[in-house]
């Protein structure tokens, strides 16, 4: 199983849209959002247009937590949020230090925030940014995509 990575779209639909593109042609069967979607229309761009189930945490920045959870279908949570997808345990929260990822029983973190994309591994589990889809930071999209299969992480620029 291949999921697809995405954090801090902050509204921009261009990116957001290049993203759910970039999803489908890589045939992911899974997306986790990190956060800071900011609209409601923004998330709806993002998981109308999606060929594969979804979910997503609050961010810092999602003031309109209401509008999200309806437009998401409550799929659309606050963080963290623990899950396990084939048999891999994975928390999925906004920001990295709202939790203690050396303590968690995850196999995979994903946490957004920073807008730096970045894979980094502690003792347990494989930590993933997958950086700023937005792009209005660094003028440059990220996403990631991980096999949960070989947990191997990686970052696309689009």
């Amino acid at each position: 199983m291949r999921i697809g990575a995405i954090a801090d779209t902050h509204d921009n639909l261009p990116k957001i849209k290049k993203a759910v593109r970039f999803f489908n042609r890589k045939r992911v069967d899974f997306v986790l959002h990190a956060g800071d979607y900011i609209a409601p229309f923004a998330a709806a761009c993002l998981f109308k247009g999606l060929s594969c189930d979804f979910c997503g945490v609050f961010g810092n920045n999602d003031g309109e937590r209401e509008g999200l959870t309806r437009i998401s279908q409550g799929k659309i949570k606050p963080g963290p949020l623990r899950m396990t997808l084939v048999g891999r345990g994975i928390v999925l929260v906004h920001d990295i230090n709202s939790i203690n990822p050396s303590t968690e029983d995850a196999q995979l973190i994903i946490f957004g925030h920073t807008h730096k994309p970045e894979i980094r591994h502690n003792d347990s589990s494989i930590l993933v940014n997958p950086g700023e889809c937005s792009g209005w930071l660094s003028r440059r999209s990220s996403v990631a995509v991980v096999d949960l299969n070989t947990l191997a992480p990686k970052i696309f620029y689009l």
